[in-house]
């Protein structure tokens, strides 16, 4: 393991070599080596997650920027419909999830650091789009969609995150480091929430410009950070031909189908939140405006609460098991649908009411929402490096070093497919609200009874899947079916 990338030298074994290696620059990187690792290694990585939580940070806040842009979009200015918002924050979410399948190899193809300065800076774009268009409300939908759709690109940024710290980190710790860069990276979404409710309480909700410049700003200091402390690794070798070894077992493909659940969730609801709150807001009689400061004023605390809860999932995995912890979030989610489709029930039987206990019931049950599906995902993705060091065991043809390797590498794989798969439930949630609202009850209750019944159908396939045949755990690295909890 190489303790100081900008040095040419390297620790083996506790010794040092020289070796000539370019500044940030590590060439040799074995997290399971505990003396490298106490030696000095566990420095670097956290030196590499800091600033990989900023720069991931930064991404989701541009990648969610547009479920607060529609707060300071009212129909009457921009002339787009409740049901034209919901699809307006489902384009980012699409391409945010398309874009992490290469963002996934491209930390192994061109180094982490020199990714994440590169990642962090091409989000310049969408903000400099959105602050023009925001500041010009004239331009056509399409035009609003296409600018929308570059702020994907922010949504990328989590896979090559991901798959960098993944590596980074020794087998026992990736729970908690993984959930830890995930959960800071998450925060972005509540920030920027919050960012726009400042803007609404002091200068209204006309100036929507202002979130955009905060995030250039931010963006630099991402880069600059990204460039000064982070390294490039190179034994990291992911690509488009590890991710499809890693899909030819059967559980990368439960993974992806649960992360939707669970990552899906988060993004799905942290972009509608606020329109459903909002449409809420207006029916029990709130001016545009004054549904605007409403909303924004509880918005960001779901995905607050859901982006801290994510490193608890994986600590909670580390020490309980992943499938176990995501079998009991799962349940628990089920619960809470079911507290909406009853707030939303008796809602539409008493149509104004929601200014009452049915708008509480509804804030409370989105919330409970957030935090567990934060802690799924923690326990989902604890659950990717079991799988592959459970079946590296296997391969008798290989050494221990080429073992850790073989993980690390399908790991990383699989952290980007199951990614990109969970952001397209979050494009789900979105479309299911849209048609929901667009039909003849106007009211969310259709989708919440479809969320309700994919929760159900995610916990039974965890239980199958993970937990039903627990004596399989003694033969799980020999076999290609691996029961992880």
């Amino acid at each position: 393991m190489t303790t100081r990338s900008d040095d040419a030298t390297a620790t083996a074994g506790g010794f040092a070599t020289p070796v000539p290696t370019p500044k940030h620059y590590i060439a040799h990187w074995d997290a399971e080596d505990v003396d490298a690792w106490e030696a000095g290694g566990k420095d670097i990585a956290k030196r590499n997650l800091i600033w990989s939580v900023i720069a991931e940070h930064v991404g989701f806040s541009v990648w969610s920027i547009w479920s607060v842009m529609v707060l300071f979009m009212p129909v009457g200015v921009y002339g787009i419909d409740a049901a034209g918002k919901f699809f307006l924050v489902a384009v980012p979410t699409l391409v945010g999830a398309v874009l992490r399948i290469p963002y996934t190899v491209a930390t192994a193809r061109f180094g982490g650091r020199n990714w994440t300065v590169f990642s962090a800076l091409v989000l310049t774009v969408p903000l400099l789009a959105t602050l023009y268009l925001m500041l010009n409300p004239g331009f056509s939908y399409t035009t609003f969609l296409l600018v929308a759709a570059l702020a994907g690109v922010g949504g990328g940024n989590f896979a090559s995150s991901m798959t960098n710290i993944n590596a980074f980190y020794p087998q026992r710790l990736k729970g908690w480091a993984l959930g830890l860069n995930a959960g800071g990276g998450n925060i972005g979404v509540p920030l920027i929430q919050l960012i726009g409710l400042i803007v609404i309480a002091t200068v209204g909700n006309t100036d929507a410009w202002i979130v955009c410049a905060i995030y250039l700003v931010l963006c630099g200091v991402a880069a600059v950070g990204a460039a000064l402390f982070m390294d490039n690794l190179g034994n990291q070798t992911a690509d488009l031909r590890a991710m499809g070894r890693a899909l030819k077992f059967r559980d990368s493909w439960v993974i992806a189908f649960l992360y939707i659940g669970t990552f899906g969730s988060f993004i799905g609801y942290s972009f509608a939140f606020g329109q459903v709150m909002q449409i809420n807001f207006l029916a029990g009689g709130d001016a545009p405006a004054q549904a605007a400061l409403h909303t924004a004023q509880i918005a960001f605390i779901g995905p607050l609460l859901g982006s801290i809860a994510r490193p608890i999932g994986g600590k909670l995995a580390d020490r309980i098991g992943g499938g176990r912890i995501t079998l009991y979030t799962f349940a628990a989610m089920t619960l809470a649908a079911g507290v909406l489709v009853t707030a939303s029930v008796l809602d539409d039987r008493t149509p104004g009411a929601a200014g009452t206990g049915i708008l509480t019931a509804l804030v409370l049950g989105f919330i409970a929402l957030f935090l567990l599906s934060g802690i799924g995902n923690g326990s989902v993705y604890k659950i990717i490096p079991s799988i592959f060091e459970a079946k590296a065991q296997g391969l008798d043809h290989l050494d221990a070093e080429q073992k850790a390797t073989w993980s690390r590498n399908m790991s990383g794989a699989l952290i980007g497919f199951a990614g990109a798969i969970g952001g397209l439930g979050g494009v789900g949630i979105n479309l299911v609200l849209r048609a929901s609202y667009s039909s003849p009850a106007k009211s969310a209750t259709m989708a919440f009874w479809v969320f309700l019944g994919f929760y159900v159908v995610c916990m039974l396939v965890t239980w199958v899947v993970f937990l039903r045949r627990p004596s399989e755990r003694e033969v799980a690295a020999k076999s290609p079916v691996l029961v992880t909890d």
